[in-house]
């Protein structure tokens, strides 16, 4: 979890977290844990063939801002972080999740508390799952 980009404010606004997840099931299920928390997350698109060039630079792997802001940048920023996930885990058909919550993480410069009960949520807490 992340209050990685104001470009998240741009892609989901300030009541839903952006989420950016490599297993579809697990997009499904973190949507349906926020709203059984409260916590509410949104998809974002998923398409690191189309975007990883964001990233080209002449002089590194990989540079740590987008070349072009105006191309789902929100997006963008999970697939940074995708990149440095161990490649082992994802061989052995790892699934991550990638919460974005600049805009719901904060109201009037104070923490909200926004994600404890999404987390809570998805690990099956009892009170904040659907299954109790």
């Amino acid at each position: 979890m992340a209050t990685l980009t104001g470009a998240q404010l741009v892609s989901t606004g300030k009541t839903h977290a952006a989420i950016l997840t490599n297993k579809e099931e697990l997009e499904h299920t973190a949507v349906k844990a926020g709203l059984v928390s409260g916590d509410l997350c949104y998809p974002l698109l998923y398409a690191p063939e189309l975007l990883n060039k964001e990233f080209n630079s002449k002089v590194a792997d990989m540079k740590n801002s987008v070349k072009d802001r105006s191309n789902a940048q929100c997006s963008c920023a999970g697939h940074f972080i995708e990149s440095h996930i161990d490649s082992k885990y994802i061989e052995r058909d790892g699934g991550w999740l990638h919460v974005d919550m600049a805009g719901p993480g904060s109201k009037a410069e104070r923490g909200t508390g926004y994600g404890v009960g999404l987390v809570l949520s998805l690990v099956g807490s009892p009170g904040f799952s659907s299954r109790s």
